[in-house]
């Protein structure tokens, strides 16, 4: 029997392939909240979800008519509805520190301000009103340059991260960040500078019925899971769908979509051809791409010539680039190339997503620069069913960004320079610094140097997030105080203080009396209202707290930085950020809207200077010299963010130590799969497992954040400042499997489809 295109296979339910089975994990998530079940259901049923950034309020879906939801909201209802540890367990730090970060969480919420000085063994009860004053006194005896003020992703509101960088800014300082600065914020320059918008251009509904959609470094199987319920009803339509990625991903080759009684029943081969590239090799390749296009005359004059600037500079680089040195780049060739190149030359309307795979290198913004200067010569931008999408891995960093809570911007996106900070002083009616200040990154770094000595860190855990772990971890140590505002427990609390480390305890986005609202990947502003149940007593958000910081270290700004509550809060931002305009009016479960309309760019209009789309010339880079050493890139398995969920990521088969190599280099170096193997890079060492996978020749994957033991913290992109996650790193066979002996469980993955 011939089986339709699109299906993987008969066995219902992918029973003997390499996949996870949903409906279990579903279960034993139920299992998990049983003891406050009826707090969990209203928050799936009224809230908005914390997990990825397709913004779900309740289980309504935006796309598409039917119910939204996912493992991964699942997995986080655990965490918003624990009840609180017992505070005993603070007393001694290194009992806490044999526990991994799984455990730590599992221990419940932090219930009420603790402290620890230096030469103490744990942590004791401390009250809100020392607390306060304890950060306030050192605030007050501090520079602002020696200040620092991070906010993570998952589960922050616009409301927080608005509070916090006005607060931060009246304090004196720029240097407040989020953990936009890891992911996207690559994406947020070269939109900005292309087209004069820092967000998705399109909507999901766009990729349903296009011609074509490519996914550029991005894995929805993985991240975004619930997304491919859309690319199954685009497959369906008719959509072609292109991967260019160093790993053939399984999931992104089939997936069983459990929303989908179709999908559920026999897959959906997902993505109808790969394109593996050498890890850093996206530049060539979509440069190579353009040049082909050029050469065979599949660019749209129509829209270049008229609607454009720029593009002459462009072609008149990829001219004197030759292909040898495009295939060394791209590690891929120049046939390849062509083919991708007649892919996007032939469909009239096209949609590329991306993401880290994308961004978190040294050279993100060229890289993000090129996936735009290809989408333009086709003018796949501002028309339906077509589009540039940064998908976002988390619910909070989209409006992070835009509420300015950013060292690099303030409110809105805006530069921040003179002009706009004297704009921003007569708003608000205090001074604001006109300098950028310190990224996340830097913020660490300067701890290493004596140069912090205030880190606030609300969420994140900079120890399992930033590149070279152990120097993070020194950098922690030598800050004289630490405040770690959180719901659990993480590593990164355990720390030695320098001087003193306070553990604050927060609400869960769900209970801000008022309710709050999030910004989703297509530009959706979100209201999430207050689920009713139980709360942690002593638990504040983060926008109360830091009204009343900036309020005690500058008390004649008390009236300028403290909020009566959240619909405050959103009626300052509407009058602040003109995109937000309306976000005053959010009040009820389900209301929301979506700034800028379904598409940017509508009609080829664009928000810049001169009104065009502005292509940009990267920088080709040199090819890698060949010394023996492999690319190695990080990756995610089963996991949201830095919170490793499971031990075996069941898309790939791949355990959390398996390091991923390609036959032919498995082959070269007489490995197998289950052979004991260790990674060395120029800063650390890794001991792993071998995997052969579908991974281009090579290259290398391990997971992040195991990996980062094997990065280099200090490299960054040149504008954005976004960590480098890659590495060169030799790879040295430790041991092999005994003759006979049967492959290990990790390595057990049906590649079909």
């Amino acid at each position: 029997m011939k089986l339709p295109r699109d299906w993987v296979s008969l066995s219902p339910n992918g029973i003997g392939h390499q996949k996870p089975n949903h409906y279990k994990e579903m279960v034993k998530v139920a299992w998990g909240v049983k003891g406050n079940a009826r707090k969990a259901w209203s928050i799936l049923s009224k809230g908005v979800c914390d997990g990825c950034a397709l913004g779900v309020a309740g289980f309504h879906d935006w796309t598409l008519d039917g119910v939204h939801l996912c493992n991964v909201r699942l997995r986080l209802l655990r965490l918003n509805t624990m009840g609180p540890l017992d505070p005993a367990r603070l007393a001694d730090a290194s009992e806490l520190e044999r526990l991994d970060p799984a455990d730590l969480r599992e221990l419940g919420r932090l219930p009420e301000p603790m402290l620890r000085r230096r030469g103490e063994r744990g942590f004791s009860r401390i009250s809100w009103e020392e607390a306060m004053e304890l950060i306030a006194g050192r605030i007050r005896a501090s520079d602002p340059d020696r200040l620092g003020f991070y906010l993570t992703s998952r589960g922050m509101s616009n409301e927080s991260y608005y509070v916090v960088q006005k607060a931060a800014r009246a304090i004196g300082t720029n240097s407040v960040d989020n953990a936009a600065r890891v992911c996207h914020s690559p994406s947020t320059f070269g939109l900005k500078e292309a087209l004069g918008v820092g967000a998705t251009t399109c909507s999901y509904k766009d990729w349903i019925g296009t011609d074509l959609v490519v996914f550029i470094g991005s894995n929805i199987a993985n991240n975004q899971p619930v997304a491919t319920k859309y690319l199954h009803l685009a497959k369906k339509a008719g959509t072609k769908v292109a991967v260019v990625n160093p790993f053939r991903e399984p999931g992104m080759e089939r997936y069983w979509i459990p929303s989908n009684v179709e999908s559920a029943l026999f897959g959906t081969k997902l993505a109808d051809r790969f394109f593996q590239i050498a890890i850093g090799g996206d530049i060539g390749f979509l440069s190579g791409t353009l040049k082909h296009m050029l050469e065979h005359d599949l660019v749209d004059r129509e829209f270049v010539d008229g609607h454009s600037t720029g593009f002459d500079e462009l072609a008149e680089q990829l001219a004197e680039v030759d292909w040898p040195h495009l295939e060394a780049i791209s590690g891929t060739s120049r046939d390849e190339m062509l083919e991708f190149a007649r892919m996007v030359g032939k469909a009239k309307r096209a949609v590329f997503v991306w993401s880290m795979g994308v961004t978190q290198h040294e050279t993100g913004e060229d890289n993000v620069r090129s996936i735009i200067n290809l989408a333009l010569a086709r003018g796949f931008v501002g028309r339906e069913g077509c589009g540039l999408m940064p998908i976002r891995g988390h619910s909070g960093v989209q409006g992070g960004a835009e509420m300015g809570c950013y060292s690099t911007s303030f409110p809105g996106g805006e530069p921040i320079e003179p002009e706009t900070a004297k704009k921003l002083s007569e708003t608000w009616g205090f001074d604001v610094p006109s300098e950028p200040g310190l990224t996340a990154a830097e913020m660490i770094e300067a701890a290493g140097r004596d140069e912090l000595d205030v880190l606030f860190s609300s969420g994140g855990n900079f120890i399992e997030v930033l590149p070279d772990p152990a120097a993070v971890r020194l950098a922690l140590a030598r800050i004289p105080l630490r405040v770690h505002m959180d719901i659990v427990l993480s590593r990164q609390m355990l720390v030695e203080p320098g001087e003193e480390v306070l553990l604050l305890p927060a609400t869960t986005r769900y209970e801000d009396p008022g309710g709050i609202t999030e910004t989703s990947t297509e530009r959706r502003v979100i209201f999430s209202p207050e689920i009713p149940g139980p709360r942690i007593e002593h638990a504040r958000a983060e926008w109360d707290v830091f009204g009343d910081l900036a309020a005690r270290v500058r008390p004649e700004l008390a009236d300028r930085v403290r909020f009566a509550g959240t619909p405050e809060i959103r009626r300052e931002i509407g009058a602040v950020i003109p995109r937000y305009r309306g976000i005053e009016e959010l009040t009820a479960k389900g209301d929301s809207f979506q700034y800028g309309g379904p598409m940017l760019c509508e009609g080829w209009e664009f928000d810049t200077d001169d009104g065009k789309a502005h292509f940009a010339v990267p920088q080709i880079p040199e090819p890698v010299a060949a010394d023996g050493r492999f690319n190695l890139a990080t990756r995610r398995g089963k996991q949201f963010n830095s919170m490793v969920q499971d031990a075996d990521d069941l898309i790939t088969g791949a355990e959390r130590e398996a390091v991923m190599i390609s036959a032919a280099d498995a082959e070269r170096l007489g490995i197998d799969s289950g052979d004991r193997v260790l990674l060395r890079s120029d800063v650390g060492e890794l001991e792993g497992t071998a995997l052969v996978a579908p991974i281009a020749a090579g290259n290398l994957e391990v997971h992040w954040p195991e990996g980062n033991v094997l990065i280099a913290g200090g490299r960054r992109s040149p504008d954005a400042k976004i960590p480098d996650y890659n590495a060169r790193v030799s790879l040295e066979p430790l041991s092999a499997t005994r003759p006979g002996s049967p492959a290990p469980p990790a390595a057990r993955s049906d590649r079909s489809g």
